[in-house]
């Protein structure tokens, strides 16, 4: 889509007039661009990479090194499939969190991406599969998955609410049933066994450490991407968008165009998480995009919180812990139990999830230290210096 064709759907003013408050303005003159222009960009660039802190550094060493310094176990079963259920539940979050749209589809996406994986990849059923070449198999899935985005956007953009998660379950259910009777192209209720990453430059990718790092490259890819989008001009107007779509429509910007867009992205990111889940699992069965799914990415999403892309990260990481160890402490059969108490908890006593809390944790912390500075000794408003006592000023 050509620049031009951009502008007329996300903007359909006139190409000529500039708006500011409802009164139509002249457009900013062209100038050239100077050695000073240069220097300036050069200057937002350092901005931006001095905004990398020390804590992020630490975060990037840990995750570099976590695969070495724990057993395969927790590398493939922990690490691994955090990072694949944190990229799918980015999608989820970039939605809800920056536009306003909880879609309940997301993880339905993602297995329209699996099962074309499965389809036109090989696999244990090559009665079905056709066996294509994985990187052509790997285009075709992400492009299927982010097309099917794009439709249930186009379906469910005209609706809020309730409606709108209505809708996106109606879709998700209804590719679960058809994935469930239909035996010619997805094979029923058996799905497809055996759909194993490739081996590429003698790398097998089905390795605990190689998809590890395989999932954290496309983790990461994911968490930047949506942190430069929600700066690009495309982001700050969905979020516009979110927060008052009449005023953004007068404005002249276009809310569907915008929020189909918005699902269009949120298709991709969880296309790619689809293909690492299929590989991930080895298999892809109807049971991967059934309702309880699409619940837990919804919880994943909401355990770590939606306003900040590394949410959906935090949240997977709790998730996966309690999957695996949960069971340690009750039977099998009660981990959703478990897992509904803790989003329950959150949900009441933390509406920005995990990160909410630490929030008012850095905060509580601030305020002690602050208090501390200003009124070293606290009692009953006295300060000593030396042997006198002084009442602060403004006490009486």
């Amino acid at each position: 889509m050509s620049a031009a064709h951009w502008r007329k759907a996300m903007n359909f003013t006139d190409a000529g007039r500039s708006w500011s408050g409802g009164r139509a303005i002249a457009p900013p003159r062209q100038t050239t661009r100077t050695a000073a222009g240069s220097a300036t960009t050069s200057r937002g660039w350092l901005q931006s990479w001095r905004q990398i802190g020390a804590r992020h550094v630490a975060v990037l060493l840990a995750v570099l090194v976590y695969p070495w310094i724990v057993p395969p176990f927790f590398t493939y079963q922990i690490g691994g499939q955090a990072l694949v259920l944190g990229l799918i539940a980015l999608s989820l979050t970039f939605l809800a969190g920056y536009g306003g749209m909880l879609s309940l589809a997301q993880m339905t996406v993602a297995g329209i991406a699996g099962y074309i994986v499965a389809i036109l990849g090989a696999s244990g059923t090559p009665e079905i599969s056709l066996g294509w070449p994985w990187w052509l198999v790997v285009v075709l899935a992400i492009a299927g998955g982010t097309l099917a985005a794009t439709l249930i956007g186009w379906l469910s953009v005209r609706t809020e609410g309730i409606y709108t998660i209505m809708i996106t379950l109606a879709v998700g259910m209804a590719f679960f049933y058809l994935a469930q009777q239909n035996y010619a192209i997805f094979n029923g209720f058996q799905g497809f066994q055996k759909v194993v990453p490739p081996v590429v430059l003698g790398v097998d990718w089905r390795q605990p450490m190689p998809f590890y790092y395989l999932a954290l490259f496309w983790a990461l890819a994911g968490y930047l991407f949506v942190k430069y989008l929600i700066r690009a001009p495309f982001g700050i107007a969905l979020q516009g968008v979110r927060d008052n779509a009449r005023r953004m429509s007068a404005l002249g910007f276009s809310p569907v165009a915008h929020r189909v867009a918005a699902y269009a992205v949120a298709g991709f990111i969880a296309s790619i998480g689809g293909v690492l889940l299929v590989w991930y699992n080895g298999l892809i069965t109807p049971g991967s995009v059934g309702t309880s799914w699409m619940i837990n990415i919804l919880i994943v999403a909401v355990l770590g919180g939606m306003r900040h892309p590394v949410g959906p990260f935090i949240g997977a990481v709790v998730f996966v812990l309690l999957q695996n160890f949960a069971i340690d402490l009750i039977d099998r059969e009660r981990f959703n139990l478990v897992i509904g108490l803790v989003f329950l908890v959150i949900v009441l006593f933390s509406p920005d999830g995990l990160l909410g809390w630490w929030d008012k944790l850095r905060e509580w912390a601030s305020r002690r230290m602050a208090q501390s500075r200003t009124n070293p000794v606290r009692g009953n408003g006295w300060r000593s210096i030396g042997v006198a006592q002084v009442r602060p000023a403004g006490r009486r």
